[in-house]
């Protein structure tokens, strides 16, 4: 049974950083891709960021130059260090694999950006 516990998140102010992190069992999480995904209230949930089995990397344009994800494998570990943080970016934040699978999803983290 795979589990994925999120992490890290809170209450922080525009301009502020947070990092998210993702611990993963269940998989053989070291050739995984993985990913960050988001919902705000009210809007459905989108994908935010991955991160292939190798390390590459790509971001949702609305993140790109702000949001870093990387992987830790010997900890089975995803993060998603974010910067810059706009009221914007307020969602609970979500990992999941790359593509995302409905029997993955956990409780997901809270960020919330104040103005």
């Amino acid at each position: 049974q795979v589990h994925l516990v999120e992490s890290g998140g809170g209450l922080v102010q525009t301009g502020g950083s947070l990092r998210l992190s993702c611990a993963a069992s269940g998989i053989i999480f070291s050739i995984s891709p993985m990913g960050w995904y988001r919902q705000a209230p009210g809007k459905q949930r989108e994908w935010v960021a991955s991160v292939g089995s190798g390390g590459s990397t790509v971001f949702a344009d609305s993140v790109k130059g702000r949001f870093t994800i990387s992987r830790d494998n010997a900890k089975n570990t995803v993060y998603l260090q974010m910067n810059s943080l706009k009221p914007e970016d307020t969602a609970v934040y979500y990992c999941n694999g790359i593509p995302a699978r409905n029997d993955y999803w956990g409780q997901g983290t809270q960020v919330t950006v104040s103005s």
